[in-house]
């Protein structure tokens, strides 16, 4: 049985289409992410299948229980961290903790060996209110609230914007563990660096999707010779770089543009393209493509159409 089985979902808000016909598969103990922009569709994907929200066309399931006639089973084996802080900020952190423990009738005794990682690092100041807490370790008590019923699936929606670079890899380091304990995972992100840390991803772009497969796969498909330019004008060289008869795409990474091609170029004919418009301190670097690379070039081939 998947763990999760989405078809042909569509959800709107008035005029804006938040899925336009969304369909896919999550296998039982996987990391998967939904990878994608603000206004990609991600939390209105993952509010669909846990139950808070109705698509308005198509079906989706959890471990084969329907979202909609289904709802109260899902929610009974289903954990829900949602993109924003939702706990009681005027309850301690402990009183928070033993709040969520008693709506699923356990206690926090009981699934202590699951949340234990996560919990000792914010234990020191369980007295404290939730609401005076940093993001991170905002993110980690929401974490354990979502935790401590031991769910089958939990679904985490960008539980890492916000939080510093320290947090989100201590974060994933957290997630892997949960992996290995049989918890299937689906989290949404839109970090693409994170992309590579799933066991599979849907990249999204405006309620379509663009890609589902593993990290590696994806970068595997990317179809063209890549390069890192860079020279003083970066702005400038953006310009310039798009109106070279042999670019495909020219987008900005930090200090370089990566260039894209449909034959491998020699450099110095590129070189010599750049000077002639005035470029100083040019660099060429033929790269590999990361996932980033490929959701750019995905996102204009669907442009394109």
């Amino acid at each position: 049985m998947k763990a999760a089985e989405i078809h042909n979902i569509h959800k709107s808000y008035d005029e804006v289409k938040a899925l336009g016909g969304i369909s896919m598969q999550v296998e039982k103990g996987e990391i998967f992410g939904l990878i994608g922009p603000d206004g990609a569709g991600k939390t209105s994907l993952i509010r669909i299948l846990t139950t808070l929200l109705y698509p308005d066309q198509g079906q989706a399931s959890i471990f084969g229980m329907d979202t909609i006639r289904d709802f109260k089973g899902i929610r009974k084996i289903a954990g829900y961290m949602p993109g924003r802080f939702s706990l009681y900020q005027d309850l301690s952190v402990e009183e928070n903790l033993n709040f969520y423990a008693s709506i699923f009738g356990t206690t926090v005794s009981e699934n202590y060996h699951l949340i234990k990682d996560i919990y000792q690092q914010i234990e020191p100041f369980k007295k404290r209110l939730a609401g005076r807490l940093s993001g991170g370790m905002k993110q980690k008590l929401a974490l354990s609230c979502a935790l401590i019923h031991k769910p089958d699936i939990l679904f985490l929606d960008e539980p890492t914007t916000g939080v510093d670079a320290v947090s989100r890899k201590e974060f994933w380091e957290i997630l892997k563990n949960l992996e290995e304990v049989g918890i299937t995972i689906i989290v949404s992100t839109p970090y693409m660096d994170e992309a590579e840390l799933c066991d599979r991803v849907a990249l999204m772009q405006e309620g379509q999707l663009l890609d589902v497969d593993t990290p590696a796969n994806i970068i595997g498909k990317y179809d063209h010779e890549l390069y890192a330019v860079e020279s003083r004008e970066l702005h400038q060289l953006i310009k310039d770089l798009r109106s070279f008869d042999k670019t495909v795409s020219a987008f900005p990474f930090g200090d370089t543009v990566h260039l894209a091609t449909q034959e491998k170029l020699r450099r110095k004919e590129l070189q010599k393209f750049l000077e002639e418009k005035g470029h100083e301190g040019i660099a060429v670097q033929s790269i590999e493509p990361g996932i980033e690379d490929c959701f750019m070039n995905l996102m204009r081939k669907q442009n394109d159409e």
